[in-house]
């Protein structure tokens, strides 16, 4: 009985060692992989307290050896709460001096936040207070770089403004009046039915922001010709092609071309929430003496001339201004390339999905070539039935072998995220002085890639929806402003508890476990992922973003 026993013991120690080693496989020889340490350090005064504005920027930033420093939480604005905007200056005037540059938010120093910008009105008094400060922050510091941005408005009325036909009136003229603008032909009978319908009150309010938002802009394109900011990037939030917004914005451009103001000192982007990104990104690749070379590539022959939601501009167009913004060039061809930057943007009403096998042999032939790729992973509708990222992992692509990955809201937002972090590890690693110093690149790098991939997809294409639609079953109907004390809690288990089981099957996938090799000028290294853990909550009282932070496990498993 004794040696029953025994061999019933053996067996059964032989069954869990093979079921351990099948969910973690031995790893060779040697150390995890650990990111660099911060060599340099830079200032960020966030367009918000949102990760994409803040934590975005810091992880993305540690890939090229950036500490980024952000002011303490007590300053910060939370949600419809504005930020300090007094304590956030005077924040900013007592670190500068021990950091190389700041990237600054106007919108938080003077409004409190992006979400206080759009409702919140400054006198001139209060512009000029703002003007002055920054001359003195200069003049206090004549050799660390402003590099500000700033925000024109969106055409969403403001939420001040009551009434819902009064805002789709005002949305209506905004267009028509665009259209004029740009020369085509309007409905003149209904341009005026409008100008009627709509109370003089809210009129005057509406078209006051932009005039306010142009007026400060103005004082801000003087400082840089006066040389007190070093750059300036004036950002379109959520546009359209025709609006009232692209009036302002052309009178910006016009006044910048006026005071002879090259793109380098001040331009006009797309976009919001990635720009202290992509300004780093351009500080970084300026500071190294890199300007990546980056072909484009899309996944349809139709996804160049493709308007996604809230753009006012094509994919080609976001593409090359993304490549611009963060420093970069086009490449005519993917040979000459640094950077592949893969556009894929399916809308399944177009029949653009049936093309994802073919996309995904594509990018299986240039990964297979070593080349770098930074995916950008679109869907017209925000559905994973219209992205590339199931395929990829049905077909165990192995998914550490991309350099860059984003589809995350807007064309803009996810374009100029994957360029900017794919060009500070370009970048990073060709400054690289050891085989150690590559490898702790690449580390931090994996680092941010799988906080995107799990964000970017499993939330938002996965999970959000299943959410949104449970909270408003049990009768929370605005997801958008949720309750701290009661639906936050349950909808951030919710999270939790579906996110982790991603995390369990996907932790098993060929395409995250396969060894990956890693091509670097300190040489080539094959990594191995033994595991990946993740943190995550929703940041703000409402379901549209997450906060999530990844720890990937990685092992050097040969060098060559």
């Amino acid at each position: 009985m004794k040696r029953i026993y025994i061999l019933i013991f053996l067996v059964l120690g032989l069954a869990f060692a093979c079921w351990h080693y099948a969910l973690h496989p031995a790893v060779p020889a040697g150390t995890i992989i650990q990111p660099n340490t911060p060599s340099k350090s830079i200032l960020l005064i966030p367009l918000d307290g949102r990760p994409p504005c803040r934590q975005f920027v810091i992880d993305a930033g540690a890939i090229a050896g950036y500490a980024v420093n952000t002011p303490p939480s007590e300053l910060q604005d939370y949600y419809s709460a504005p930020g300090d905007t007094a304590g956030m200056r005077k924040w900013l005037q007592e670190n500068l001096p021990q950091q190389e540059a700041a990237i600054i938010s106007i919108d938080q120093l003077l409004y409190g936040g992006l979400l206080a910008a759009r409702e919140k009105e400054a006198t001139p008094a209060q512009q000029d207070e703002l003007i002055a400060f920054l001359r003195q922050l200069h003049q206090e510091n004549p050799n660390k770089p402003l590099l500000a941005f700033s925000i024109l408005p969106r055409q969403t009325p403001q939420d001040t403004i009551d009434g819902y036909q009064e805002k789709k009136d005002l949305l209506a003229y905004s267009r028509l009046k665009g259209r004029q603008y740009a020369g085509l032909p309007v409905d003149e009978g209904e341009l005026s039915r409008l100008e009627q319908a709509i109370s003089p009150q809210n009129m005057q309010k509406y078209l006051q922001h932009f005039d306010e938002n142009e007026a400060l802009n103005r004082k801000l394109i003087a400082l840089v010709k006066e040389g007190v900011l070093t750059r300036l990037v004036l950002g379109q939030d959520d546009g359209e092609e025709y609006s009232i917004p692209n009036i302002a914005k052309a009178h910006l451009w016009a006044f910048m071309q006026q005071e002879g103001l090259p793109e380098d000192k001040a331009v006009i982007t797309h976009g919001a929430d990635e720009i202290a990104l992509t300004m780093l990104t351009a500080y970084q690749n300026e500071s190294a003496g890199y300007q990546p070379a980056i072909y484009i590539a899309y996944n349809h022959p139709a996804t160049a001339g493709t308007i996604m939601p809230y753009m006012a501009i094509d994919m080609a167009t976001v593409a090359r201004e993304k490549i611009d913004l963060s420093g970069g060039r086009e490449a005519a061809s993917p040979d000459e390339a640094d950077l592949i930057l893969y556009l894929s943007a399916n809308d399944y009403e177009q029949d653009t999905v049936s093309l994802r096998a073919r996309n995904v042999q594509e990018l299986k032939g240039y990964l297979n070539q070593s080349k770098h790729i930074a995916l950008v992973d679109l869907s017209k509708h925000f559905m994973a039935q219209e992205t590339l990222l199931p395929l990829l992992l049905a077909k165990d692509i192995p998914l550490n072998a991309l350099t860059a990955y984003a589809g995350w809201n807007t064309a803009s937002n996810a374009v100029g995220t994957a360029t900017a972090s794919a060009s500070l590890y370009l970048s990073a690693q060709k400054n690289a002085q050891s085989p150690e110093e590559a490898l702790g690149t690449m580390a931090s790098n994996i680092h941010f890639l799988q906080n995107r991939i799990l964000e970017d997809y499993f939330y938002l294409k996965e999970d959000i929806d299943t959410v949104n639609h449970t909270l408003k079953k049990a009768g929370y109907r605005n997801t958008a402003d949720l309750d701290l004390e009661h639906n936050w809690r349950w909808a951030n288990s919710m999270l939790q508890e579906s996110m982790q089981k991603h995390l369990a099957a996907y932790k098993q996938s060929k395409a995250l476990k396969a060894p990956v090799r890693i091509d670097t000028p300190q040489g080539a290294f094959t990594v191995f992922m033994d595991d990946l853990t993740m943190e995550l909550s929703f940041p703000w009282p409402r379901t549209f973003e997450i906060y999530l932070e990844t720890t990937p496990y990685l092992y050097q498993t040969s060098t060559s």
